[in-house]
């Protein structure tokens, strides 16, 4: 089957999935005009990759939790947990700073476990078991730390969350090692999108004529290489990032190429055909929260390293932030629909949004305002669509 230059149809043949593209790609020149190019400035960048990791990756948990038809309101009480233990561990007990993150990590599979049995072995529904999460672990929290904060963590463990791998191999003026990656990065992607290409024809379905699909390669390659740019000319390569980009990788491939993937979706789609095709859905449900239990317990890490203390009040409302980033992403509100990368992209249009108003000085209240607009049209606009895929078809 040839190629299609018809770029409207490309548009809005997924239109879930490529409006929010379009939306990330506005607000961030929106907030760039608006700030006098201060948001995309070296700095600006890395702070953006340092202060809000934490919420993608517990992003990356809570859109295969919606695409499963759940919610989990307890990841931010979590966060301030497994964070707190890792905290009691490393400075008030002394032990090395490896054994926190192994002790926080086994906190998130135990709170995964007690999710999961709840929500997959006794049937109840997700949203009251995570609410009440939310209160149980928020108090387990208080009652681990004292009720008090904890700090200094060693500089090991601050360097997950705040340790750049800069001058590896030179560079004058710009950090090369990052550059490298960035330019590895931006091969692989081409590479992935060229095999699915020739999959989609080998298949017979329909594809954009080459020289779209080369344009939107090469632009996306572009955005990769200016991203890199700008880190390498600030403080060069965040650990954190490689974590985040990894986490990215790996659960992509798991939600997209994988069976455990293909029954997430499935289950979400339509629960009682899954069961009836032979899904386990009990055992598909206590691997997906125990598995939020544990990317939540590395976001309570992330976060402990970055603040370089551990806080009673810790992770407050990140639960709606990972959230807001699924459903701005594209996940659906009955399950079925959504995908990692959306996740992320999400997550990086309400870090866009909070650092922009942050550099312009609007006050905290306007910025909540302007979020929750934001994750109502995200909704609205997912009913739309669902709405204008029915009367299509």
């Amino acid at each position: 089957m040839t190629g299609t230059s018809n770029l409207i149809e490309l548009l809005t043949r997924n239109l879930r999935q490529s409006g929010i593209y379009i939306a990330f790609v506005f607000i961030v020149l929106l907030f760039t005009v608006l700030t006098g190019g201060t948001l995309l400035s070296p700095g600006n960048i890395t702070n953006l990759v340092l202060q809000y990791s934490y919420i993608l990756i517990l992003a990356i948990g809570m859109v295969m939790i919606i695409v499963a038809g759940h919610i989990d309101l307890s990841v931010g009480s979590v966060v301030a947990l497994t964070g707190g233990v890792a905290a009691v561990v490393v400075i008030r007990e002394g032990m090395p700073w490896w054994v926190g993150i192994i002790a926080a990590l086994l906190t998130g599979v135990l709170v995964g476990i007690w999710q999961g049995f709840w929500v997959a072995i006794v049937g109840i529904p997700a949203f009251i078991v995570t609410l009440a999460g939310m209160l149980i672990f928020r108090g387990l929290a208080m009652q681990v730390l004292d009720n008090v904060s904890l700090s200094p963590f060693p500089n090991e463990y601050r360097q997950i969350a705040g340790g750049f791998s800069n001058g590896l191999l030179g560079g004058p003026g710009y950090d090369i090692f990052t550059l490298l990656i960035f330019a590895l990065a931006s091969v692989g992607f081409a590479v992935q999108q060229w095999r699915a290409r020739m999959r989609k024809l080998e298949y017979k379905q329909p594809v954009e004529a080459l020289w779209l699909f080369a344009i939107r390669v090469l632009a996306v390659v572009a955005v990769i290489m200016a991203f890199g740019w700008q880190l390498a000319n600030s403080r060069g390569m965040p650990y954190v990032l490689v974590l985040l980009a990894a986490l990215v990788l790996i659960y992509g491939f798991v939600t997209q190429r994988t069976v455990f993937g293909r029954h997430i979706y499935a289950m979400g789609g339509n629960l009682d055909a899954a069961k009836l095709s032979g899904v386990k859905t009990k055992r598909v449900n206590f691997l997906l929260f125990v598995n939020m239990g544990v990317l939540a317990a590395v976001a309570g890490i992330v976060y402990s390293a970055r603040s370089n203390s551990a806080q009673p009040a810790a992770g407050n409302m990140f639960e709606l932030d990972a959230i807001a980033a699924a459903f701005i992403g594209g996940a659906a509100v009955t399950g079925g629909v959504g995908k990692v990368q959306g996740a992320i992209i999400g997550g990086l249009i309400m870090a866009v949004m909070s650092n922009g108003m942050q550099i312009l000085g609007i006050d905290q209240s306007t910025q909540n305002v302007v979020r929750g607009v934001v994750l109502v049209l995200a909704v609205a606009f997912d009913v739309w669509s669902k709405k204008r895929s029915s009367v299509s078809a």
